[in-house]
């Protein structure tokens, strides 16, 4: 006869070993916000639900482990998961949904008498979501793995960066009734970030008598904390200029537990974001949120790249632990964060590796002072005080030869858009300069404006002729339309992809990609957000179109091109026409009246 007991004890002697760090219960627990959630939880239907165990970890409160077991392999999960008292499966994730009102939680169903039939399933069923999904594999790991990958399923990460937007509309508003400067509000974060690294002040601050010794004290510490990281010099100084406003403004060194609350509360939710979720633009992603607010920089061309696309430049790279990256127009230093966390993944714990990594292989060039600041930070932050972040153009020649010299083999961009004014440099010369720096060989995406792309007559034309005469095109995707609607810039754009130093070959084939759905969706207050978990998928098959160079009607084509050419998938794609359907029709047409109402084209429709 099976005998449930004999899968409790294995279950229990397992976990019993890891209780340095989590706790046990069974049946029930002496938390009473988990007593109160399981009282209608039963699996039959009613009265309250008693799990095998509930395990709770000492240091992180947010994820609660569930688990339910049976002895017998066949009642492990029925068919229609709706067998709550017969099935272990079915069970656990009837606790979970009750349970979820308040924790993240891991449901664990374990069935088996023996340690050799055991059978394990894993499921996440995260706090105010409606399900669970699977995670993790057929066995039982120890307790720190299991926190370990929690925190790294995607569907955590988009759920903590969601979190932490909330939190950053808040900080907006309140460093707003402050009256600090828009433009200023991203360096404050970044300044108390790297001060918090420094654990004397970490130890100190809420000690100091006024506002004023507390802002001298965090900008002193900043810029000892650069210097030692061997940031000095002409580049430490303007950075101390940067950050200076903090110990001169009214709200933050007159005014009493203002600029202490700011410390705490950033503390809190910015930097326990960071310390968990490693290599993510953070100051890049507040950047945007302060501006969308403020559209101050919008005459600068400045349109920052979300985070899913800058990651998507590492994978179209296929950057490795021996790349070596370079930006022309950092910006916050997004794309070399991706490059780096891509580097330092394929590094495989390698440490001599990784520390060549941050110090010798990231390269950017930034020209406007307070950006700077940011890339400078944002990458202290990351652990890397010795990036070779450099301020100045990416055009002027000492700094073309300094690149040159540390040998760049891959190459990112978002350069500025240029205004309607004829002085801009246009964005394609902005490519040149950055293929003119990397090895024979390299690998050049940049993300520039569609009429890039279009042009076909004029200068832009011309460095479309350069661009083919000593370099090869090897790919363009269309982008979203609304790919920077965070930035609140209304600009269409495409990547386009360059190996450099190969001239075009006339009967090369280059590849376009129609990569105008990322499943990403508008929410209010939040932007545009991966709201749906569907960008992982969705990633995996432009990369997998792109490295295969893959055809596919209405998706992706491959064509001989020259630059009199538009160099975009829609000029030359194949329709799918067994895709379309009466709605697609009654859409295109609804659409083009809207258009015509809202443009005053027709009064009537």
């Amino acid at each position: 006869m099976a005998n449930e007991r004999k899968t409790e004890i294995i279950t229990r002697k397992h976990f019993e070993k890891f209780q340095n760090v989590i706790e046990i219960e069974e049946q029930s627990s002496d938390n009473p916000q988990i007593d109160k959630l399981l009282k209608t939880a039963s699996k039959k239907g009613t009265g309250k639900g008693r799990p095998e165990f509930l395990i709770s970890y000492k240091k992180n409160s947010d994820l609660l482990i569930v688990v339910e077991c049976k002895a017998n392999i066949t009642k492990h999960e029925s068919k229609n998961r709706d067998k709550y008292s017969e099935y272990a499966v079915d069970g656990v994730l009837l606790y979970a949904s009750y349970l979820a009102k308040s924790f993240d939680i891991l449901a664990i169903a374990i069935s088996g008498e023996t340690k050799q039939e055991l059978k394990v399933s894993h499921f996440l069923h995260l706090k105010s979501e409606k399900k669970a999904f699977k995670v993790f594999d057929d066995k039982l790991l120890n307790a720190e793995n299991y926190l370990d990958g929690y925190l790294k399923t995607p569907e955590k990460i988009r759920q903590d960066y969601h979190t932490l937007l909330e939190f950053t509309k808040q900080l907006n508003e309140k460093l707003h009734t402050y009256k600090i400067l828009e433009s200023q509000r991203s360096l404050l974060i970044s300044c108390i970030l790297i001060a918090l690294e420094n654990q004397a002040f970490r130890n100190s601050y809420s000690s100091h008598n006024t506002p004023k010794n507390l802002a001298n004290a965090l900008v002193q510490t900043v810029s000892n904390e650069l210097d030692s990281a061997n940031i000095n010099g002409k580049r430490l100084e303007n950075l101390n200029i940067q950050f200076s406003f903090i110990k001169t403004d009214t709200s933050l060194s007159t005014k009493d537990k203002i600029l202490k609350e700011l410390i705490d509360e950033i503390d809190e939710n910015i930097n326990t974001f960071i310390k968990t979720h490693e290599y993510f633009d953070v100051l890049g992603q507040l950047y945007i949120e302060f501006l969308r607010y403020a559209n101050s920089d919008k005459g600068l061309g400045i349109v920052l790249t979300p985070p899913h696309i800058t990651e998507l430049f590492a994978d179209l790279a296929q950057v490795n632990k021996n790349s070596i990256a370079y930006d022309n127009c950092t910006g916050t230093g997004g794309f070399l964060i991706s490059a780096m966390k891509k580097m330092i993944e394929d590094a495989k714990g390698d440490q001599n590796k990784i520390k060549e990594i941050k110090t010798k292989q990231l390269i950017g060039t930034e020209y406007q002072s307070h950006i700077f600041a940011l890339a400078v930070s944002n990458m202290y932050i990351h652990q890397d005080g010795k990036t070779n972040i450099i301020k100045g153009s990416c055009f002027d020649s000492s700094i073309i030869s300094e690149v040159k010299n540390n040998k760049p083999t891959v190459g990112f961009l978002n350069p500025p858009y240029k205004s309607n004014k004829k002085k801009d440099t246009d964005e394609l010369e902005f490519i040149l300069n950055n293929l003119e720096c990397l090895t024979d060989g390299g690998t050049c995406i940049a993300i520039v404006p569609m009429q890039s792309a279009l042009a076909q007559k004029g200068k832009v034309l011309e460095l479309k002729k350069k661009l083919l005469e000593k370099h090869t095109l090897e790919a363009v995707l269309s982008m979203p339309d609304e790919l920077f609607f965070n930035s609140k810039v209304n600009v269409v754009s495409c990547i386009m992809i360059f190996t450099a130093h190969k001239p075009h070959y006339k009967n090369k084939e280059t590849y376009f990609g129609y990569y105008k759905n990322d499943g990403f969706v508008k929410r209010k207050s939040k932007g545009r957000i991966d709201a749906n978990g569907t960008w992982e998928t969705i990633k995996e098959k432009w990369l997998s179109n792109f490295i295969n160079k893959k055809r596919e009607p209405g998706f992706s084509i491959n064509k001989i091109i020259t630059a009199e050419m538009e160099w975009v998938a829609e000029a030359y794609m194949e329709t799918d026409y067994s895709k379309l359907n009466d709605a697609d029709f009654e859409n295109t047409i609804l659409d083009y009246f809207t258009f015509l109402y809202q443009n005053k084209l027709t009064k009537k429709i």
